[in-house]
């Protein structure tokens, strides 16, 4: 176990963006307060990790989870694909850190859940490549109805699978992305699917934890068992 004390210490990737609080509005590092609030529900103490300087083994060596965020969109070079035009702008600082923190977390063995953008990194990283725009292949706009809005999605789990015995094989979910994988990297495999198809969860096979969702379970009145799942597997 990395930390000593009794609430495993989990960290969590986070944003770079202008923030106002007080008479200010500067460039800060923020977090969703759902993904702190999760991770102290389930028995943990969350870490924020912010896209700034080179992760090394040695800053992880104290964690005994690790959360990749949702988010903006992966720059589409990163899978050697052309940008799409609905492709949002990138965020190489993002995608260069927590790239880094994906391939510490496999050589570390700690355990590791992906948040929507947070699982199309791990594909990504894995050597997968990702749909750039959904409803150009559902021709609805069902997992992402407006900006700011979570579409409510129902999904099929892979009896068998991880993400079954945590949530069950039939679940609804809040969703709110535009894009989604298309070929699945490394041995990673499909355990969860929308109605049209589209991949909501995926898990690495093996003993250490290693579950991506493409909605978004730190979300106010969602289930929260991915997050107790991940604290469990951490201590």
């Amino acid at each position: 176990m990395a930390s000593s004390g009794s609430s495993p210490l989990i960290g969590v990737s986070c944003y770079l963006e202008r923030a106002g609080f007080g008479v200010w509005d500067i460039p800060s590092a923020v977090l969703p307060r759902g993904y702190l609030d999760g991770v102290v529900a389930a028995g943990g103490m969350p870490v924020l990790l912010p896209p700034v300087g080179d992760w090394e083994p040695g800053h992880l060596s104290n964690l005994d989870g690790l959360v990749i965020a949702g988010g903006a969109d992966i720059d589409p070079s990163c899978y050697d694909a052309v940008r799409d035009p609905a492709t949002g702008p990138a965020r190489p600082d993002r995608d260069g850190s927590e790239w880094a923190l994906v391939n510490l977390a496999f050589k570390l063995g700690i355990p590791l859940l992906g948040v929507c953008r947070g699982m199309q990194l791990l594909n990504v990283v894995l050597g997968g490549t990702l749909h750039q725009h959904v409803p150009d292949r559902t021709g609805t706009t069902d997992h992402l109805p407006a900006p700011g809005t979570f579409g409510r999605v129902p999904v099929t789990v892979a009896g068998g699978s991880r993400l079954a015995g945590i949530i069950g094989e039939q679940v609804e979910v809040h969703c709110h992305h535009h894009q989604a994988i298309d070929r699945l990297g490394g041995e990673l495999v499909a355990v969860a699917r929308a109605g049209d198809g589209i991949v909501e969860g995926i898990e690495l096979p093996g003993e250490v934890f290693c579950v991506g969702v493409q909605w978004h379970p730190e979300e106010d009145g969602v289930d929260r068992r991915l997050f107790e799942a991940l604290v469990g597997e951490a201590r």
